[in-house]
């Protein structure tokens, strides 16, 4: 019997996302495939999380031992896969503490939290956070009002007060934003959702100098940025630039639902009874993020983003100088955005559904492209290929 999954999701899913029309069945490596069989290059890899591939063997046995061993105790107690995750973090990161919770939104949450905490222990009640127009941090209310996107805020005022927003990159603007009222600044390295928009040379090095200059926190918003995404472990580190406090969430789990905040020893402002999670840092969605992150740290898959994001931006600039729509291809690593000169982005997107390849629509007028870490170059340069046959099919 054939099951129309598309009928099922109109039928009882809330309407909240646009689907793409793929019912997407197995994943392997780079590709997927769909339920009719149809095989793709998935250059979403899940919004930036499969970094280590999908049906990673060493994820997936990991998943596989602790389901069978210890699911769930609650934080009352110690269990080694939770340690074990903190001290590879640790121990690979410039940060010194960390704490696990079920998503990027709660890591972000986690974080302004620790900021108006370590406010009100340090800085005179100071509660105010300064974010970057473009920006996004997630879907909870205090994300909402974090995030430097007004249409994310509209339908649901009143948000939350104690955010400012100024424009990314522009360093008096966000000095002439900060009050006595600012605890911290934060940031995301590269804006991924906000349109892959790279800082400009300096820029997060002056925010460092300044914020230390304040005595505010610098918090970096890593949830999609970590984990090698931009062709080192931590995104931080491809700027030279240390944050006080650092978000990590996607890529974390290799595919399971686990998000982090991580501070400075100076930052730590918490204490017993000042936060908690039911279900954060569990023992299975630990055991998986240890087996990720080992993976991508044993083999590398940083140095692998680096090259492969070479190789893509040569690609990039190829069609850029085939295709006259193509106003620009920006990016780091492997998280690329193609920018167009009008809004042929979800015709661009249907035609690589059509070639096998999945892309991200980000914008009418861009395109995302975000594949796994352990994409190959010949696995690059197929989608480059079929890119450049959805573009055509377009602009002719």
């Amino acid at each position: 019997m054939n099951t129309d999954w598309k009928d099922i999701e109109s039928r009882y899913y809330m309407f909240v996302v646009r689907r793409q029309p793929v019912v997407i069945v197995k994943g392997e490596g780079t590709k997927v495939w769909d339920v009719d069989g149809k095989e793709y290059l998935d250059f979403t890899s899940g919004w930036a999380v499969n970094n280590a591939g999908h049906a990673n063997a060493a994820i997936a046995d990991a998943i596989s031992e602790q389901a069978r061993t210890l699911l769930q105790t609650s934080n009352q107690f110690y269990t080694i896969p939770q340690l074990q995750l903190a001290e590879i973090l640790v121990e690979n990161s410039a940060l010194d503490k960390v704490f696990f919770c079920n998503s990027g939104a709660e890591a972000n949450e986690g974080a302004m939290k620790l900021a108006r905490r370590y406010g009100a222990r340090e800085r005179n009640g100071a509660y105010e956070i300064v974010t970057a127009l473009n920006s996004f941090h997630g879907r909870t209310m205090a994300n909402v009002s974090a995030t430097g996107q007004p249409h994310y805020q509209e339908l649901f005022q009143p948000i939350p007060p104690g955010y400012k927003h100024v424009s990314f990159g522009e360093i008096e603007e966000l000095k002439g934003a900060v009050t006595d009222r600012t605890v911290a600044i934060m940031l995301e390295p590269v804006q991924a959702e906000g349109g892959v928009n790279i800082p400009p040379d300096g820029y997060l090095e002056n925010v460092r100098e300044f914020c230390d200059q304040e005595g505010l926190l610098l918090i970096f918003d890593e949830v999609q940025t970590g984990l090698g995404r931009l062709g080192t472990l931590f995104g931080y580190e491809s700027f030279g630039v240390e944050p006080d406090v650092m978000t990590l969430a996607k890529g974390l789990g290799g595919g399971v639902p686990i998000g982090a905040f991580m501070a400075k020893d100076e930052a730590c402002a918490f204490e017993p009874g000042d936060h908690g999670s039911t279900f954060g840092g569990n023992a299975l969605t630990c055991a998986a993020g240890y087996a990720s992150t080992k993976y991508i740290i044993d083999n590398d898959l940083s140095g692998n983003a680096a090259a492969m994001g070479e190789r893509m931006s040569e690609g990039l600039a190829s069609l850029q100088s085939k295709y006259g729509q193509i106003e620009e291809a920006r990016g780091m690593g492997l998280l690329w955005a193609v920018v167009f000169e009008s809004d042929i982005g979800p015709d661009v997107v249907a035609n690589c559904n059509a070639e096998g390849l999945l892309t991200n629509p980000l914008r009418p007028n861009a395109v995302r492209l975000m594949p796994p870490l352990t994409v190959s170059a010949e696995e690059i340069d197929q989608a480059m290929e079929r890119l450049d046959s959805a573009i055509g099919a377009v602009a002719g």
